[in-house]
């Protein structure tokens, strides 16, 4: 067998003709600058190629269902395995997901208390104990003398099948009628059902009238439909339609609370047996929130008090207002905080049913109607259930907020799953506790359990405590089993799916992983990487494309990528061990490693504006402990502290929507606080996320920042354009004109074909180039408008350094490391440290307030060593203008030449919420308690205090 993956002229990208020999079974990290080639040699080449062999080796029925591979452009590969790919893309916005359901422990739990739980009364607190015959004989002799019922036996509930031979069987047993899915039929006239659809089928056993004497008959009618349907009868009202569930199993004989089944289904919410029915098992309830229509209760009806008809450009809505003001004498001009509730109500609400007298004048006529008002969220709900259009819904929800249901209050299941308990806790209750308490709960179970229930959980708990022994190794202990899948951060959901391939056991598998350590704290780190020697240690390869200084120390075999980035890059520059690598001069990692480059400490730290804070009071939300904070401005001011502590909470969820809902008139809910302060010395914030800039190809950096207008402006000034008629739109690729309507400006034709992967061929009519023959005759310095899309930032500059509205958007991209990213590259090819680097150089390219707070969450990601030197030099220039500069961050490189930190913990979840340290560097890496001081204290002294004058002047 293969001792190595052997990578034979591997092209893929900006590869150039690579070579490589990768160990096996070996814990291997590939680093390099941004756009060096990592991603394109361990994902797009050697995963790529992994994966499609494997899939190709299935029948062509089973292909059909997975998503294939484009064969890589590469000579050839050799030893290769099965190959995983955990990317750090974010889990699925599903907001049924959770953290639970991704790693099956819920699917455990529910077995679990399917099994061993303990039904009790939720009246008498009490087990609920099984029923007996006489004691539901004696309770339908109860009932009013008269009262005509059916005694049905539900025989099958929610499966999928035709149940043909079911029904003829119970045909001979003498059985009449049948209900199926709420449909009573003569057992002779069932029609035939779905076998690949859910029913539901009772069979009617008796029917009776409540009178004296019927003792006996009621007995034997209940055996028998108690022995068709498994110990449950259903007794129905044949007038009022009310249902009485008995259970030979378990009922409440004060209140008659009664559980129909104990099965694994009751207990999830994702189905209709268990999930609680007036919230569908989500936990919450989406509504049209009053404080979304009406953000700003200063704002008068006629300067556009209600968000959602503000924009309008149709009199209609203005002319509604008017007249519900007329019709109550109150005034358009009065603020909406002065009008009289009962004027507010009826905009918001409607008016009850009473008629108003509308008057419109649509310029061809004037009339009236009297008629009652609905009221705006009434009017918004109904347009949000009627409509078919993705937009309407999408430009609606921005006035929707959740709250938690009020029947289950958030719990997502039946109150009859509520009640089946173990040790006192229901499961939603279970599934609250943090990965650390759960694992401290399910180790100590089994002591607290029955005899014959220990038998039975052995090895449920077995398989539980596994997996959260996996997620506590990769520091996840402080999120909880019930939280959504939708609110991880990139980082969280890829370590949760290494976790999950940890509990597979695989062996001989090629592990391929893009940047683990993302949003880990380095005391966290060790753990993360003894996880990634575990999985090589049972006989796995693990490739992980990382930047990290540990992991690369760590690394059995280091490739190392550049020289440069983009077209610059694409070579091997060096490989072998990292003592090995750390020996090459010709590589710039190497000159990290081994100290000859470094991140400068700057000399002095930056006091902030003299007297000016942004203050926090009374932070409380999530897991936060009524945190207070001063954050100085004209400050670089890093937020840090171990994964879970609250730094999003308090920066983004408080902070930032606070301080945006005040000065931007944003309509984001600010989690709970009490009060932010300071916001005069402001004039904006600008959040700079990961997001993505766009969803379709068709957004590319170009059009993002801005500088896809000018470039074609100067295209429809060259005097060709002019001759012909052509102006700027023209040249865009997103409308009809100048772009190829073969391809529709896409350049390619996507081609479904089934069973194999999907083919995108290049447009045969404009060959790639998306503009059509005429619009590409005209040139600039030889170079057409698709050329130009074509070249890198660093070309685009020096091709345009003559026209500075071009050249100076190039040299902000350029400036934050993206010289490599193509003009006119697709949106969604961009990784997301890069998207936030673009949003970064658009907002770089703006005029500057100096007044300005940005705040970015964890910019290094993806990024190396000199790629985070430049980043600092940009950032600490925003700060050189007056600006502020607020950074979530892990990367002690980055905290180092921080003026303030904000360090919060101690611990994650529960553990957390509170500012442990705050100061500067140095007083923080005195504080024994804090973890970032205990790590920052080396870099601190390691590194000479040099820096670089000009970039991080006071302004």
């Amino acid at each position: 067998m293969n001792k190595y993956i052997s990578v034979r002229g591997a092209r893929e990208h900006n590869l150039k003709n690579v070579d490589v020999d990768l160990p096996r079974d070996e814990l291997i990290v590939i680093t390099g600058l941004s756009g060096s080639g990592k991603s394109s040699l361990a994902f797009d080449t050697i995963y790529a190629e992994g994966q499609r062999r494997y899939v190709e080796s299935l029948s062509a029925y089973a292909r059909q269902f997975l998503e294939l591979m484009q064969k890589p452009d590469v000579d050839s590969i050799e030893g290769l395995s099965p190959a995983i790919s955990i990317e750090q893309k974010t889990t699925s916005k599903n907001p049924r997901s959770t953290v639970g359901t991704v790693t099956e422990i819920y699917d455990y739990m529910r077995l679990l208390w399917a099994r061993v739980g303990i039904p009790y009364s939720p009246a008498t607190g009490l087990p609920i104990e099984s029923q007996t015959v006489s004691q539901m004989v004696d309770r339908i002799m109860a009932m009013p003398e008269g009262t005509r019922l059916l005694l049905l036996a539900p025989f099958v509930r929610g499966r999928k099948g035709e149940y043909k031979k079911e029904i003829q069987d119970l045909r001979k047993r003498g059985f009449q009628r049948v209900r199926v899915d709420g449909t009573m039929y003569e057992i002779d006239e069932v029609p035939a059902l779905n076998k690949k659809l859910k029913h539901d089928i009772e069979v009617v056993v008796d029917r009776i009238v409540v009178r004296e004497g019927l003792g006996n008959r009621l007995a034997d009618s209940l055996e028998t439909a108690l022995g068709l349907a498994d110990g449950i009868v259903w007794v129905e009202n044949a007038e009022t339609n009310e249902m009485t569930v008995f259970s030979q199993k378990f009922a409440c004989p004060v209140s008659g609370f009664t559980i129909p089944e104990i099965e694994p289904r009751l207990f999830s919410f994702n189905n209709p047996f268990g999930a609680c029915p007036a919230c569908d098992g989500l936990g919450s309830k989406i509504y049209f929130d009053p404080m979304l229509v009406v953000p700003d209760e200063r704002l008068s009806l006629a300067k556009g008090a209600i968000a959602p008809w503000a924009g309008s450009t149709s009199k209609y809505y203005d002319q509604t207002l008017e007249s519900i003001a007329e019709h109550f004498g109150a005034s358009m001009t009065t603020p909406w905080q002065d009008l009289p509730e009962k004027v507010r109500q009826t905009i918001l609400f409607g008016s009850d049913g009473s008629p108003i007298t509308m008057t419109y004048d649509d310029g061809l006529r004037r009339y009236q109607t009297n008629k009652a008002f609905e009221g705006i969220v009434n009017n918004l709900e109904r347009r949000y259930r009627e409509t078919d259009s993705a937009w309407t819904r999408d430009e609606l929800s921005k006035y929707q907020s959740s709250q938690p249901c009020e029947v289950c209050k958030g719990a997502r299941l039946k109150p009859e799953a509520l009640a089946v308990k173990i040790r006192g806790r229901s499961i939603s209750e279970a599934a609250e506790l943090s990965i650390a308490g759960a694992g401290a709960w399910f180790s100590e179970l089994n002591e607290h359990l029955r005899p014959k229930d220990r038998e039975i959980a052995y090895r449920i708990l077995k398989e539980i405590n596994e997996r959260l022994g996996f997620l506590n190794a990769v520091g996840l202990e402080y999120l909880t089993l019930s939280r959504g899948s939708g609110t991880l951060s990139g980082g969280e959901s890829q370590r949760i799916r290494l976790a999950s391939q940890i509990g597979s056991g695989l062996t001989g598998v090629l592990y391929v992983l893009d940047e683990p350590s993302i949003g880990l704290h380095q005391r966290d780190n060790d753990r993360l990487l003894e996880t990634l020697k575990r999985l090589r240690d049972i006989g796995n390869t693990v490739i992980v494309v990382e930047h990290d200084e540990d992991a690369i120390r760590s690394a059995d075999y280091l490739v190392d990528m550049g020289p440069g980035a983009g077209q610059h890059g694409g070579t091997v520059i060096a490989q072998g061990r990292p003592e090995e690598v750390q020996k090459n001069p010709d590589s710039i990692t190497a000159q990290y490693l081994n100290g000859t480059r470094f991140v400068p400490v700057p000399e002095t730290r930056r006091p902030g504006h003299p007297g000016q804070f942004l203050e926090v009071q009374g932070a409380r939300a999530n897991n936060l402990q009524n945190v207070s904070t001063k954050i100085p401005l004209g400050t670089f001011t890093c937020v840090t502290g171990v994964s879970g502590g609250g730094k999003s909470t308090l920066i983004i969820e408080t902070l930032y929507k606070a301080v945006a809902r005040k000065l931007m008139g944003a309509r984001e809910h600010p989690a709970d606080h009490d009060a932010v302060l300071g916001l005069e010395h402001l004039d904006k914030v600008i959040d700079i996320d990961q997001s993505p800039i766009g969803r379709t190809p068709r957004s590319n950096p170009a059009t993002y920042t801005g500088a896809f207008t000018p470039i074609r402006d100067w295209f429809a000034g060259l005097p060709e354009s002019k001759a012909r008629g052509y102006g700027p739109g023209r040249f865009s690729f997103n409308v009809k004109g100048g772009r190829c309507e073969a391809c529709q400006g896409d350049g390619v034709i996507k081609i479904e074909m089934h069973f194999l992967p999907d083919v995108y061929v290049t447009c045969d009519v404009c060959h790639g180039k998306r503009y059509n023959r005429e619009t590409l005759e005209v040139t600039y310095r030889d170079k057409t408008i698709a050329d130009v899309l074509d070249m890198t930032v660093e070309e685009g500059k020096e091709f345009f350094k003559a026209v500075p509205g071009i050249r100076d958007k190039m040299d902000t991209l350029e400036r934050v490391g993206l010289g490599y990213i193509h003009i006119g590259q697709a949106a969604t090819t961009l990784s997301g440290g890069e998207a936030q680097r673009v949003k970064l150089s658009k907002e770089l390219s703006r005029r500057a307030t100096g007044r300005t707070l940005y705040i970015l969450d964890e910019p290094t990601t993806g990024l190396h060593f000199a790629d985070v030197e430049k980043l600092m030099e940009v950032l600490h220039a925003l700060v050189d203008q007056g600006n502020t500069v607020l950074v979530i961050e892990h990367n002690l490189e980055v905290i180092k030449t921080a003026d303030w930190i904000i360090d919060l913990g101690p611990e994650g979840g529960t553990g957390g919420g509170e500012i442990v340290a705050e100061g500067t560097p140095e007083d923080v890496a005195k504080v024994e308690r804090s973890y970032t001081g205990r790590y920052l204290a080396p870099y601190l002294k390691a590194k000479p205090a040099v820096r670089k004058s000009a970039t991080r002047k006071r302004a």
